[in-house]
């Protein structure tokens, strides 16, 4: 297996930061030709991203998140989510491969189709569901969900929710990398814009970094399809500072690598009532990507991602430049 791209990048990173290949690079990218007013529109698709159980970007979080956790010693993985949790799903599928134990804690959201299949998929992966209902009583339960999966002296590894830890984001990183690879390749123009749905955030972060070290000037919109966390361009632009950091800590030569003040861009109009809830413009978006472009979209993140981006470059207000939406839903 090819090493990532990052180690390629900072090859002082090779025997400080673990890395665990989960699927094969790079995603391809096309034109969605025909969906674009005033702008060249492409997809970069994470959907096929994996080896197997659930694809897409959260495989590639775990592709550091799980490494850690070995060089840990951890033996049980916990971390949290809604009811319909890609990322949980993700997580337990890999994870579990892998000789961890997984323990979830889920919140309530709206439950739809996806969600109940979703819902029936976890209680299948073997991991520990336990429902708590409202994001107030995870945090009040947080103790115990840490004591009930302690190993003798070993607690769980935590993850945050969506794996946006600092390290998760380097997952985004990876992906970034791999469109600068491409643009330098001729397979598609420098983009102004690389469009990414955002629900914890370590995506959009990641892909911040991610294009400067790409070489890239291409900006980052980030749209906001999570009311539950804060998610606005300077709590992304945090973490992804942070994330640099944690490179540097792990011996990266980063001279000049800044995360500048305007690389994240975030919107929030196209959110609705709120995580999990459809939207009739998201509903429009999934409709029209897969009649028109071919593209598996959800309801809860990517189709809201896209329809923002489809209303905003409509509206002229993406710079006339090659626009990139991510298309990060990774269906089995």
């Amino acid at each position: 297996m090819p090493p990532p791209l990052l180690h390629t990048r900072c090859p002082e990173l090779a025997g400080s930061l673990p890395f665990l290949r989960l699927g094969e690079g790079p995603t391809p990218v096309r034109r969605l030709s025909g969906l674009g007013r005033h702008s060249e529109l492409w997809v970069k698709d994470e959907g096929g991203y994996g080896d197997g159980g659930w694809g897409g970007n959260k495989v590639r979080k775990l592709e550091w998140l799980l490494p850690e956790a070995r060089r840990r010693g951890a033996r049980t993985i916990l971390t949290v989510g809604g009811l319909g949790t890609n990322w949980g799903l993700a997580t337990a599928s890999y994870a579990r491969e892998r000789g961890f134990g997984v323990a979830l804690g889920l919140i309530d959201h709206p439950v739809d189709e996806h969600v109940r299949a979703q819902l029936e998929r976890l209680r299948a992966s073997g991991a520990t569901l336990h429902v708590l209902h409202t994001k107030a009583r995870l945090v009040l339960a947080a103790p115990w969900l840490f004591a009930r999966h302690i190993h003798g002296l070993t607690p769980p590894y935590y993850l945050p929710a969506g794996g946006s830890s600092p390290l998760g984001a380097l997952g985004a990183v990876e992906i970034a990398l791999e469109l600068g690879a491409q643009v330098e390749a001729g397979e598609l123009p420098e983009p102004t814009w690389l469009v990414t749905a955002v629900g914890s955030g370590g995506t959009a972060a990641g892909l911040a970094l991610g294009v400067r070290l790409a070489g890239l000037r291409t900006r980052v919109l980030g749209v906001v399809v999570n009311d539950t966390l804060r998610l606005d361009s300077a709590t992304l632009l945090k973490l992804a500072r942070r994330s640099t950091a944690l490179l540097r800590a792990r011996g990266a030569d980063l001279p000049g690598i800044e995360t500048a003040p305007d690389a994240i861009r975030t919107e929030t109009a196209w959110l609705g009532d709120g995580y999990a809830h459809p939207t009739a413009a998201g509903d429009r978006a999934l409709a029209l990507a897969s009649a028109e472009a071919g593209l598996s979209l959800e309801r809860t993140y990517t189709a809201k991602a896209l329809a923002a981006l489809l209303d905003l470059e409509a509206a002229g207000q993406l710079d006339g430049g090659p626009v990139v939406f991510l298309q990060t839903h990774g269906p089995r």
